[in-house]
């Protein structure tokens, strides 16, 4: 767990690993930011791929790319069982958790089913540091868009809600993305939030946001809020440029 004892969140928009040119990935500066925020030396770190269902060549290639940093590096899958005797205890001894992309709406059901909404409210208020990307940041929010159900975007409305607010990813590559979380926001079907670009990680905590951060100088942060009747106002925040690993 994080060494100050707080609880921590950084959710990513998109761009936690980058191509290494030869088929493979590695870690780009917004991971060892995360790792960073432990205050570990070298940190146990558990990565879930729910989201893609637990695929053994994407597990291998996380568990590739995390190789390059002074980690103890393990993962929890749920398909097609767990590959832990006891959840919990696993994620609990724990000081980072890392979530990956994919669908989000497959990841809450499923987590729901295994008891992992609670447990993973439980690692947060402890102080253990969480993480993820896309599918990986959407759900410690109240909601946000999503494509689990196709490529036109339709609403998430039932995040873990650790943090009381909605979350916009991939919000400069996808077009959809911007004006349907304004339309969301503006009408009142989900609370005012943040959203990232493209390799840009929202920093949270407790339910604090406190700065974003991104290895891209042009990519933004963005406070997204109710301004008025129907309609929502946007206000970018300028991410703190982390240097390159």
């Amino acid at each position: 767990m994080s060494t100050d004892g707080q609880p921590h969140v950084l959710a990513i928009g998109g761009g936690t690993f980058l191509p290494d040119g030869r088929d493979g990935i590695i870690p780009s500066p917004l991971l060892r930011y995360a790792f960073d925020l432990t205050g570990q030396d070298r940190p146990r770190v558990c990565f879930l791929t729910t989201a893609v269902g637990d695929g053994a060549e994407y597990v291998s290639r996380l568990y590739s790319a995390f190789s390059s940093l002074d980690a103890e590096v393990g993962h929890l899958a749920l398909f097609p069982m767990p590959n832990v005797s006891d959840i919990r205890a696993h994620l609990l001894t724990q000081d980072l958790i890392y979530v990956s992309g994919g669908s989000v709406a497959n990841l809450l059901a499923l987590w729901r089913l295994h008891g992992l909404d609670e447990i993973m409210r439980e690692a947060w208020q402890e102080g253990i540091v969480l993480s993820g990307q896309s599918a990986g940041a959407l759900c410690w929010h109240v909601g946000g868009t999503t494509d689990s159900f196709g490529p036109q975007l339709t609403p998430m409305l039932d995040g873990l809600g650790l943090l009381p607010y909605s979350c916009g990813v991939h919000y400069d590559s996808e077009p959809q993305r911007r004006p349907l979380l304004q339309q969301l926001v503006g009408e009142g079907t989900l609370p005012g939030g943040y959203a990232a670009d493209e390799s840009v990680g929202l920093h949270y905590v407790g339910t604090e946001f406190v700065q974003a951060v991104s290895y891209r100088q042009e990519a933004g942060a963005y406070r997204v809020e109710p301004d008025g009747p129907g309609s929502a106002k946007e206000t970018r925040l300028e991410p703190r440029l982390l240097a390159d690993l």
